[in-house]
């Protein structure tokens, strides 16, 4: 079986802690050689000048291919479109486009008023100006769609308006990603679609993230993680569920992962290492 391409998925620090965290996880990973890694953009554009900054510094340091995450949240067109050339200045020309989540406390989503109304929008924008755009994609229903159908239709006009490739929101078993493809390739969506995992660091806030943004959790697999926690093995647990999901995943043809990290390196290495995806100085060894 092929060993799979990986992504890394970071968010940037807070904090001085943070930083060490950022940098810590980033040094741990980058050995594994991942086609791209990406920094997350915070609820709001609360994390605008951070998520720059931290873009720049990754690609500098680890000589990383690193994509900045961009939203349509409490921005006005001109201010998103200035983001991403700071983007640009600082050497990175990936994005990943997202409508964004509306800042904490408020009714849902609603437009700057003179920003962009939806992630379609921003990305004809993007790609008129010459980014190489991914977007985000739900196997779960999204929690505002009316419908799987409505998911896969908004997904195809994201990818006609100048997405090169969709990331999944993570999910827990492989066939909520194969149904999904399925109804991708159906939709005429000819676009890769990068199935999105999350080792599971810490499974009680996993849960409730995931009741948020619709990710389905199979009651078999909430009782098997309530027990490793009890018998104080949930982070060998964590990495079982995950190596076996993606290797699932790359049986039925999947040559590409992306791992969110939550910026905590080690079960993503681990998961990494047991599919076979070691060191670029192990390989050159080998080699």
């Amino acid at each position: 079986m092929p060993t799979p391409t990986v992504s890394f998925e970071f968010f940037p620090p807070k904090s001085l802690q943070g930083s060490f965290r950022l940098w810590d996880c980033a040094r741990t990973l980058a050995p594994l050689g991942p086609e791209w890694v990406s920094v997350t953009y915070g609820a709001g554009g609360t994390t605008r000048e951070l998520t720059r900054e931290a873009v720049g510094a990754l690609g500098a340091e680890f000589d990383l291919r690193v994509a900045g995450h961009l939203t349509c949240v409490d921005a006005s067109r001109a201010e998103t479109m200035e983001t991403a050339r700071g983007f640009r200045k600082a050497g990175v020309s990936d994005i990943v486009a997202l409508r964004g989540d509306p800042p904490a406390g408020s009714d849902g989503f609603v437009p700057h008023p003179d920003g962009f109304s939806n992630s379609v929008e921003l990305i004809e924008a993007l790609a008129a100006d010459g980014f190489t755009i991914r977007v985000g994609a739900y196997p779960d229903r999204h929690p505002e769609a009316a419908s799987d159908a409505a998911d896969v239709e908004w997904l195809k006009r994201k990818i006609d308006a100048g997405a090169s490739e969709a990331i999944t929101q993570f999910f827990f078993v492989p066939e909520t990603f194969l149904r999904f493809r399925d109804r991708c390739v159906a939709a005429g969506i000819d676009a890769p679609i990068v199935p999105g995992l999350l080792p599971v660091e810490n499974w009680s806030k996993t849960r409730a993230f995931a009741a948020r943004c619709g990710a389905t959790i199979p009651d078999d697999l909430a009782a098997a993680f309530d027990v490793a926690e009890r018998d104080d093995r949930a982070e060998l647990f964590a990495v079982a569920q995950a190596a076996e999901l993606a290797d699932a995943l790359v049986t039925e043809g999947c040559d590409h992962l992306h791992f969110y990290t939550l910026n905590r390196p080690d079960l993503t290495r681990d998961v990494c290492t047991a599919l076979g995806r070691t060191s670029r100085a192990a390989l050159s060894r080998v080699a």
